[in-house]
C-alpha cells in the first residue's frame, strides 16, 4: 500500500478487524475478482433497476441469556477499570428475499461493497479521509429510534450516549495525533438521519482533523497500520479492550468492523465496515452491536443491537 500510494497508483484495500488479513486491488483487479464498490467519490458499477420492490426480512437475534453472558463479561472488566468503553457485537441469523447482489444494488448508503458472494455491507461511517495532506476522521457513536419523541434532543443529552461519544472522540483525537499534527475537533455531536424500511434511526458523529506528519505523507499502509483497529468499533484503551472483546464475543468478526478504502492517486476515502451481512454455510448473518460503558443498561444495549439489524432500502 505504501509503495502504490508513493507511486500515486489508484487502489482499493480491505483490512480485517484484527489486521491479520489485508487485500489490495487495482481497479481492473476489482472487476476480475467480482468485487463491487460504491463510494461517494468512486464506483465501479452502474445503477441497476430493482427486480424486487417488496422486501421481506426476518431476524433471529441471540437470546437475552446468551447476550447477557458476553455483556456481563464486558461489565466485569469495566468495573475493574480494564476498559472504559468496549464495543460488544453479535451475529444474528436473518432471512431475506434478496441475494447479496440485490441487497448491494438496492440499498442506499455512503459506502457499499459487495465482496464476491461472501458478504455485503452498507456503511454510513467514514474512517479517515486524506485530502492535500490533511487527514479527517468521523467517529460515529450513539443511535436512537427516530420515532421517539424529541429523539434528537434525547440522544444529544443522554448521559450514557454522551459519555460514549466523548470517549470515542477523545480516543480518535489521540489516534490521529500519532500520524498528524495540529489535531482539532471541527464538528461535535452532528446528528444524521438514517432511513430504512424497518426502522428510522438518528446517529451521532463528530469530525476531527489534522495535518499529516511528513513521515506519513503518501504512505497509506503506514497510516492504516498505525490507526487500526478503528477506535469507534473497538473501545478504549485499545490493547486491553481487544482482549475483552475476544473473550466476550462468541464468533469471529472477520472483515466486519475492519476498514476498507479507495485511494485515487491523490486522495483517500475509507470507511468502517459496519452494517454487514455475511454468508456462512448458505445462511445469512447480520453483524451488529454497540458501545458498552459502566452506565450501560442491559435491556437498552440488547435493543440497540437489534435496532441495527436493518437494510437501508426505501
Amino acid at each position: 500500500m505504501d509503495e502504490l500510494s508513493q507511486q500515486k497508483v489508484p487502489f482499493f484495500f480491505m483490512v480485517d478487524f484484527l489486521g491479520t488479513k489485508v487485500e489490495v486491488y487495482t481497479e481492473s483487479e476489482l472487476i476480475d475478482k467480482n468485487i463491487f464498490v460504491d463510494f461517494q467519490n468512486y464506483k465501479n458499477v452502474k445503477p441497476q433497476d430493482a427486480l424486487i420492490t417488496d422486501v421481506q426480512m426476518k431476524s433471529y437475534p441471540i437470546s437475552k441469556t446468551d447476550y447477557r453472558e458476553g455483556f456481563d463479561k464486558v461489565q466485569h472488566n469495566l468495573k475493574l477499570g480494564n476498559s472504559y468503553l468496549t464495543n460488544y457485537t453479535c451475529k444474528t441469523e436473518i432471512e431475506i428475499n434478496l441475494s447479496l447482489k440485490e441487497i448491494f444494488f438496492l440499498s442506499k448508503a455512503k459506502y457499499k461493497v459487495l465482496y464476491q458472494d461472501q458478504f455485503v455491507f452498507f456503511s454510513p461511517e467514514t474512517f479517515v479521509e486524506i485530502v492535500n495532506n490533511e487527514i479527517f476522521t468521523h467517529p460515529m457513536k450513539g443511535t436512537i429510534d427516530a420515532s421517539k419523541e424529541n429523539a434528537v434532543e434525547v440522544l444529544k443529552n443522554d448521559i450514557k450516549e454522551k459519555a460514549e461519544h466523548y470517549t470515542v472522540v477523545d480516543l480518535l483525537r489521540n489516534d490521529l495525533s500519532m500520524v498528524a499534527d495540529e489535531v482539532k475537533v471541527n464538528e461535535f455531536q452532528r446528528i444524521d438521519f438514517i432511513k430504512t424500511k424497518q426502522k428510522n434511526l438518528y446517529a451521532m458523529s463528530s469530525e476531527i482533523s489534522g495535518k499529516l506528519k511528513p513521515q506519513f505523507r503518501s504512505k497509506v499502509g503506514s497510516i492504516m497500520r498505525t490507526l487500526l483497529p478503528a477506535g469507534s468499533i473497538l473501545g478504549a484503551p485499545k490493547p486491553k479492550t481487544l482482549e475483552i472483546v475476544l473473550e466476550a464475543e462468541t464468533y469471529q468478526r472477520g472483515f466486519y468492523t475492519g476498514v476498507c478504502g479507495w485511494y485515487d492517486g491523490e486522495k483517500l476515502d475509507s470507511c468502517v465496515m459496519i452494517r454487514f451481512i455475511e454468508k456462512e454455510n448458505r445462511k445469512l448473518y447480520f453483524k451488529s452491536g454497540g458501545g458498552i460503558t459502566h452506565l450501560s443498561n442491559f435491556a437498552d444495549e440488547y435493543q440497540e443491537m437489534k435496532n441495527k439489524i436493518y437494510v437501508p432500502i426505501h
